[in-house]
């Protein structure tokens, strides 16, 4: 049995009292217009300009696969920039999500999640554009944060 409460709705909008962090996959490559970041532009300008800036200094900086970039869009709400995509198209290596990525984005996230007391939002992270597959992505949300005692909701959108 899962950890992971799963709800219809919105991910930007997190129906929770306290502190809550919004996360999504993002790719390598600087690359923000189509999926779930669309509903995050439409919420806040906050995550897309951060995130643009983020891959324009990653020479100086720690943007790649794996990494996580937390940005505080209202109060209580920040939302986790995590790359876990290797460019944005299926080509010969596979499709884009790389699932390494992902566990080290997910196993850093709980490092801002506990220092915040904060639960994380998502929507099926990885399994859209990234042509992911969510019983892979599942176990490794389980294992990074439910298993820390983060609390974990998974929205799948009408």
């Amino acid at each position: 049995m899962s950890g992971i409460a799963y709800l219809r709705g919105d991910a930007t909008v997190p129906s929770v009292k306290g502190v809550k962090i919004v996360a999504h996959v993002c790719n390598d490559i600087g690359g923000w217009g189509k999926g779930f970041v669309l509903a995050l532009s439409r919420r806040w300008p906050e995550p897309e300009a951060a995130y643009r800036a983020w891959h324009r200094d990653r020479a100086a900086g720690d943007f790649g696969l794996g990494a996580v970039q937390l940005v505080q869009v209202e109060r209580y709400v920040s939302v986790a920039d995590m790359i876990g995509r290797r460019g944005v198209r299926t080509g010969s290596k596979g499709v884009p999500v790389r699932y390494e990525a992902v566990d080290t984005a997910l196993d850093r996230l709980a490092g801002h999640a506990r220092e915040l007391g904060a639960s994380v939002h998502m929507p099926r992270i990885g399994c859209g554009l990234a042509g992911g597959t969510w019983s892979r992505v599942e176990p490794l949300v389980e294992e990074r944060l439910v298993r820390r005692g983060i609390p974990v909701t998974v929205y799948d959108h009408d």
